[in-house]
């Protein structure tokens, strides 16, 4: 019976919290307009599944997000790495780093939209950019954190090169903290998604936007859990991938 006690809980919690949000339009306390409660939104996500229009919405949406996801975590990796192992790289990166850290990922909408226009790849910038630093601090703080008595033994089997010591100690080592940027960065990449998307592009931000000129808020709750939906389903994969590949350390 104690093993059922947690999910027991969860689940009337979640009961719970979905009547508390059912009562708050239908008592009044708040327009439905502005909050429709949860039994409105079925109705809603039908509409917007026969129209065509969610399975475009999420189509276009998946595309800038694996996109963004993918080249902003290679460069974050890629970079964090170079940095992590270099010292003097390290220094010669440190006040750029410092400068454009701070920056968020919607000041750089203007300069997105003037260089590649209202269209994917704008989008897929944007996504990249909120993507890159965290991947690119999660790599340089698990390089910096490898245990220096491993150097040491790489050295003493022969793995003086640089590449040697990358591929067989440093990188090895360092993954289970490179993972755990990235699966920080699946959620971030959602984020920026809407971000990336409220200019124009086409993609649930786009969409969301939409419904809400028009007050249809029942269809903007539609789309905020469609892209929790996804997020937890892709970050479940995740999980299952990342135990696969730190399979070493059962």
């Amino acid at each position: 019976m104690g093993s059922l006690r947690a999910p027991a809980l969860a689940f009337l919690g979640l009961v719970a919290f979905l009547l508390l949000w059912e009562a708050i339009p239908f008592l009044g306390l708040v327009n439905p307009a502005f909050l429709p409660g949860p039994s409105a939104l079925p109705r809603a996500f039908l509409s917007e599944l026969r129209s065509g229009v969610w399975f475009s919405a999420i189509l276009g949406s998946l595309g800038h997000y694996f996109t963004g996801l993918i080249t902003g975590s290679a460069l974050g990796v890629a970079l964090g790495v170079l940095v992590g192992m270099s010292r003097a790289a390290e220094e010669a990166t440190a006040w750029v780093v410092r400068v454009l850290r701070p920056i968020p990922g919607l000041a750089w909408v203007p300069f997105a939209i003037i260089w590649f226009g209202v269209n994917p790849s704008a989008a897929v910038f944007i996504i990249a950019i909120g993507v890159f630093w965290i991947v690119f601090f999660a790599a340089q703080g698990a390089i910096r954190g490898v245990d220096r008595d491993l150097i040491e033994v790489a050295d003493a089997f022969g793995f003086t090169s640089s590449w040697q010591r990358l591929t067989k100690i440093l990188l090895p080592a360092a993954m289970p903290g490179i993972l755990v940027g990235v699966r920080t960065a699946l959620g971030q990449a959602w984020m920026a998604v809407v971000a990336a998307e409220i200019f124009g592009v086409a993609g649930v931000g786009q969409r969301m936007m939409q419904a809400s000129s028009l007050l249809a808020t029942d269809i903007v709750v539609v789309y905020m859990l469609t892209m929790a939906g996804l997020y937890g389903f892709l970050d479940t994969l995740f999980v299952a991938f990342q135990k696969w590949v730190l399979r070493w350390k059962a």
